[in-house]
């Protein structure tokens, strides 16, 4: 289990002798099956409905907050199995005496996201909003259920960062710290998620809806708080991505330099998010149509 663990880490060069070469999946795919099936196993239940979504929307001409309905099931499917896929990938490079941990907080984390998931895409189905809908008392116990599932998926990630500062994950320090940053960024992008549950909105200065960015539908009229969520919650793969990167292509540096420079990138990173965050809330748009 431990070799295998160690093939998670990009700059490992280990062969991958404990997993069965004989199924088409890919390498990485194989690992991570073997590493963490409740997330791999979740996710692909996010790439099925992402192809049920994408499927479906050239057919259904019904619209939610100007968009067609199952818009938002195929980018949360898509976001999803990103999510999942990565976390398993990250905490994968934890040596074996937090393993233990890992199961069971990759539990947590599969249920937390599979309740998510089929909620919107329920809510889609019925031909209305998922988030921030209390306008039935069926809306409301839908959206209930989701904000305790996602503050579980919270909890499940403060228990992984705590994981990754106790324990060294296996790889550069470059790499190490990366991933790190990259979920402590992820959950500054999780408390915007929180700020929006509080306003019951996305939109700052108007209701939910109205003109917006192709497919993302982020408002070009008004302060919108998605922007600043997505880009803290893709911190999870950027940070490491960052890391491995300086790892890879500038192995001439010394490993403080290419650590100072995921800290740099990080501050500029959040930098990002705190801006966006406040140019919402300032109720103007990222791009004015």
């Amino acid at each position: 289990m431990k070799t295998t663990l160690h093939l998670a880490s990009p700059v490992s060069t280990s062969a991958a002798s404990s997993v069965s070469r004989a199924t088409v999946r890919p390498e990485w795919l194989r690992i991570l099956h073997a590493c963490n099936p409740p997330l791999v196993w979740v996710g692909w239940l996010h790439v099925a409905l992402l192809v049920l979504a994408l499927l479906l929307w050239p057919f259904d001409e019904r619209t939610v907050t100007g968009l067609n309905v199952w818009i938002k099931p195929a980018k949360f499917s898509a976001s999803g199995v990103l999510y999942l896929w990565t976390l398993a990938w990250l905490l994968a490079d934890l040596p074996a005496a937090a393993q233990r941990q890992v199961r069971w907080l990759s539990w947590g984390v599969a249920v937390s996201m599979a309740v998510e998931i089929l909620s919107v895409v329920v809510q889609a189905a019925r031909g209305t909003t998922s988030h921030f809908n209390v306008g039935s008392a069926l809306d409301g116990m839908i959206f209930s259920l989701m904000g305790v599932f996602i503050m579980i998926n919270t909890l499940m990630l403060m228990w992984a960062l705590g994981l990754l500062l106790r324990y060294r994950p296996f790889g550069s320090a470059a790499w190490v710290w990366g991933m790190r940053l990259g979920l402590g960024l992820f959950l500054v992008g999780s408390a915007v998620g929180g700020s929006m549950v509080s306003h019951l909105g996305h939109t700052i200065g108007a209701a939910d809806g109205g003109p917006g960015l192709p497919l993302l539908g982020w408002s070009t009229r008004h302060g919108d708080l998605r922007a600043a969520h997505f880009l803290g919650l893709h911190a999870l793969q950027a940070l490491p991505l960052v890391g491995w990167l300086l790892t890879r292509y500038a192995p001439q540096l010394r490993p403080a330099a290419q650590t100072l420079g995921v800290v740099v990138f990080a501050g500029l990173y959040a930098g990002a998010i705190g801006w966006l965050y406040w140019h919402a809330l300032s109720g103007l748009p990222l791009l004015r149509a």
